[in-house]
């Protein structure tokens, strides 16, 4: 008896112990559960940072981050070079354009409107943004063109350039509505005679003509040499006068401001795949899943417009090593690796949409924890707050297809063809929720591909601001690095752009031009080893990317991005060149046409501007070459105490180390 009696105890303190031990746990769990709460991804960001909250500004590499020294005495000059008259209040009639597109074709299309207007001495009203306007749900607040732009800027700046207005005068509205104007739709290499053969006599005649811009441009890029002023005032527009509304040109400056509040540079990347683009250059193989299967259908869509005359199942992989697909986001990964970016550098994503989703980042993110977008970086309200109250709209409810009948069963039964028929259908299973919703679940229903519904509608418009933010940091960033441009469709692109505009801000600034043919052909050789190249390979990447840098890279960017968008290389029209001893290299086109090396001396007002950061030239050189002196050095100590054996052997070196 005494023996149960002190098990029975035994039992009675065990137990008393357990309830002591849940209790503990679950008060742990509560104040765990209350941190997890406040987490900040900004916070996060700053803590994966080191020497966040140092006063000292982070002390760069200059390897990695510092100007393309070569390319420093190119300077933005867009002004008119010679006599340029006003433009006549008494123009010969009203032209009124509608935009359809994305966010890089607006912007190339407003450029285009703008320089036809001056070549027909007309007066341009506001053009009309389709992607904008109240029918896509977007907010009471905004028209379609102020819902992107500020508009009274855009005509402030223009006014010695062209006559513009917001709308057209009352007395002609109603005309219009009864389409008694003419209307045109040019293609995007449409020639400046066309406009004036075609388009001018009917202008003044009517008083009134409409344009409809679908390509992205509704002008051929590289015009006469004696038509240089059009150019200019091409860039005047496109980095001038075109400045976004107020509330987003503060929050794109501000998400600037956060990733430099560690003191730490930043890159801005943009992988370029969308799918439009990626239908055109047949480059569907490169996803085998359900996106596949969207690409083809989306080409099978571009061959039957005749957008395309090209077959619709193709080699992905032959044009991957064409240099006609895009490079896809774990080969930019390692490519940065490889230059020698550490794993710590902060890489925002651009790109309202990335065709694929976060599953083709999960290898970049793995490369490089402090990979952000304007998500992680802004709350919802900051994001929210652009858009501005918008009418609630009805949820997009999945609707199954119509059940059908037992006489069509029986038909279908009938015309199924000579026997043996085919078995009856498996066991009916269940359809779960998550299989009928989203974007691609029409494509298990049906062939064919339903039409945008109203909440697709606003998010295309939402998608408009969302590119505009990741604008302003690809332009701000201290790199950049592009996933696919110059892709020869015609169509301008996002990277095109924003290599377009820094070129002409500040030529020295660190973007990289990659040929991807080049790389495809280097990834090829260490495919089955990707994280673990050999030292060759290394070396062979870093060189082809610093190349990119400098003016090889740009003479080549000249060569494939300007005959199909001027904005991607406003050289030599928009900027001049500040005398230095270096001979500069006169490319030119295949129609003889200069692309580089042709640009007029600065005025002397520059000149001196430049001379007084002379010293500081001088010094930062100074520091520059102690610093490379330094990193080869710690370099070189590092290669010798970890990695000697496997180098001087030629083996296998991971990046990573």
């Amino acid at each position: 008896m005494a023996f149960k009696s002190k098990l029975k105890w035994v039992a009675l303190f065990v137990l008393a112990l357990s309830l002591v031990s849940l209790v503990a746990h679950l008060s742990m769990t509560k104040f765990s559960s209350m941190n997890l709460a406040q987490y900040s991804a900004k916070e996060a960001l700053s803590h994966g940072i080191p020497n966040i909250g140092s006063s000292l500004e982070v002390k760069r590499n200059k390897r990695l981050w510092g100007d393309v020294r070569s390319l420093e005495f190119l300077q933005p000059y867009a002004n008119p070079r010679s006599s340029y008259p006003a433009p006549d209040e008494n123009s010969n009639g009203f032209i009124y354009a509608k935009i359809f597109g994305g966010f890089e074709k607006i912007r190339s299309s407003i450029c285009d409107l703008v320089t036809i207007s001056r070549l027909l001495n007309a007066t341009l009203v506001i053009p009309e943004i389709q992607q904008s306007t109240r029918s896509k749900g977007v907010s009471y607040k905004f028209k379609s063109f102020t819902y992107l732009y500020d508009e009274e800027e855009f005509i402030i700046s223009l006014k010695n350039d062209v006559n513009i207005v917001k709308t057209l005068p009352e007395y002609l509205k109603a005309a219009r509505k009864r389409s008694e104007f003419p209307i045109f739709k040019p293609q995007n290499s449409a020639s400046p005679k066309f406009y004036v053969r075609e388009v001018l006599p009917k202008l003044k005649k009517a008083k009134v003509v409409g344009l409809i811009i679908t390509d992205g441009g509704c002008l051929q890029s590289i015009l006469p040499p004696s038509m240089s002023e059009f150019q200019r005032l091409r860039c005047r527009v496109g980095f001038h006068a075109l400045q976004f509304r107020t509330e987003i040109q503060i929050l794109g400056l501000r998400i600037v401001e956060r990733l430099r509040a560690s003191g730490q540079p930043f890159l801005a990347y943009h992988p370029g795949l969308v799918r439009d683009t990626l239908a055109y250059h047949g480059c569907a193989e490169l996803y085998q899943d359900v996106h596949t299967e969207l690409i083809q259908y989306r080409r099978a869509q571009l061959i039957k417009q005749g957008i395309i005359n090209d077959e619709l199942s193709v080699d992905s992989h032959m044009r991957r090593e064409n240099g006609s697909c895009p490079l896809m986001p774990e080969e930019v990964g390692l490519l940065l690796r490889a230059i020698g970016y550490p794993p710590q550098t902060i890489i925002y994503l651009a790109g309202s949409k990335t065709f694929g989703g976060q599953r083709l980042l999960i290898p970049l993110r793995s490369l490089f924890p402090n990979l952000v977008d304007r998500t992680t970086l802004c709350s919802k309200t900051e994001l929210f707050d652009l858009v501005g109250p918008e009418a609630p709209l009805p949820a997009d409810i999945f609707r199954p297809p119509l059940q059908k009948c037992e006489q069509q069963l029986v038909d279908e039964w009938k015309k199924a063809g000579p026997r043996p028929r085919p078995l009856p259908p498996p066991p009916y299973r269940p359809i779960y929720q998550h299989e009928k919703e989203g974007w691609y679940a029409w494509i298990t229903e049906t062939d064919k591909e339903p039409g945008p519904s109203p909440m697709d509608l606003r998010n295309q418009a939402h998608r408009l601001i969302w590119d505009a933010l990741d604008y302003i940091v690809s332009v701000e960033a201290d790199a950049f690095i592009p996933g696919f441009n110059n892709d020869g469709s015609g169509w301008p692109d996002f990277s095109g752009l924003a290599i377009g505009q820094r070129l002409y801000e500040r030529a020295s600034s660190r973007t990289y031009r990659p040929d991807r043919k080049t790389i495809a052909a280097l990834f090829n050789i260490t495919r089955d080893d990707m994280y673990h190249p050999k030292r060759n390979w290394t070396l062979s990447a870093k060189e082809q990317l610093n190349r990119s840098l400098s003016e090889d890279g740009l003479i080549r960017q000249s060569l494939l991005s300007k005959p199909k968008s001027f904005l991607s290389h406003p050289l030599p029209e928009c900027s001049c060149r500040i005398p230095s001893g270096e001979i500069t290299k006169q490319v030119k086109g295949k129609d003889g046409r200069i692309l580089y090396g042709g640009e007029e001396e600065c005025p002397k007002w520059m000149h001196s501007a430049r001379g007084e950061g002379a010293i500081d030239d001088k010094t930062e050189s100074a520091e520059d070459d102690d610093d490379a002196a330094e990193q080869l050095e710690a370099d070189a100590t590092d290669v010798t105490s970890s990695l000697t054996s496997l180098i001087d052997h030629d083996e296998e070196w991971d990046p990573n180390d």
